[in-house]
């Protein structure tokens, strides 16, 4: 009689995933990729997570919810504005620039460009990305709302400089460039924010 199949846990499997999308990207990942990383057969992979692309959707859902909420977390938790701003930019750096793990962002990283197949990855991250930027705008209109920040302060403008710093840091430690280097650069990203805090 054949044994049962080993069983495996789901989350670290999901994990695993996770990891090697965001080093080789989307598209960098095939299923044999998938196989031998996982440690699973494809059909096991399939009936545990429905495809390569549901398994991407939920690895982007893993990301969000643990190392990539550092933003929603910060902004939330936070007092001041400018204390929540820099502290988002000092967790992306730890995270973007960490030793021994896929370096930048995952949603940044994972597929900027796509092939025509595979447009609804490119469109479900460019969602990501976009919905972060409208989070910063909303955090700075409520502090402007709140007196937390001056009347003039421009936030549509302010979140999009801040998302194109996040956009720059993950690129930038993608490249190689160390958290040290990277940190060096923080009293200057703050400068834009400065002038409106009463």
């Amino acid at each position: 009689m054949a044994g049962r199949p080993r069983e495996f846990d789901r989350n670290q499997a999901l994990r695993r995933a996770l990891d090697l999308f965001w080093q080789r990207g989307y598209e960098g990942v095939s299923m044999a990729d998938l196989v031998q990383t996982l440690g699973l057969a494809s059909a096991r992979i399939y009936a545990a997570f429905g495809s390569k692309e549901a398994l991407f959707r939920e690895a982007v859902e893993l990301y969000d919810r643990e190392e990539g909420g550092f933003g929603d977390r910060a902004l939330r938790e936070e007092p001041s504005v400018l204390r929540a701003f820099e502290r988002m930019l000092e967790e992306a750096i730890e995270l973007y620039a960490r030793v021994g793990r896929p370096n930048g962002c995952f949603v940044v990283s994972a597929a900027t460009n796509c092939t025509t197949e595979n447009e609804s990855v490119r469109r479900l991250l460019e969602g990501y990305r976009s919905r972060r930027t409208a989070s910063l705008v909303e955090c700075l209109n409520e502090a402007i709302k709140a007196g937390r920040l001056q009347p003039e302060a421009d936030a549509q403008m302010l979140g999009d400089y801040y998302a194109t710093v996040l956009h720059g840091l993950s690129v930038q430690a993608r490249d190689g460039v160390s958290s040290e280097r990277l940190r060096a650069t923080l009293p200057l990203l703050m400068l834009p924010l400065q002038p409106y805090v009463p």
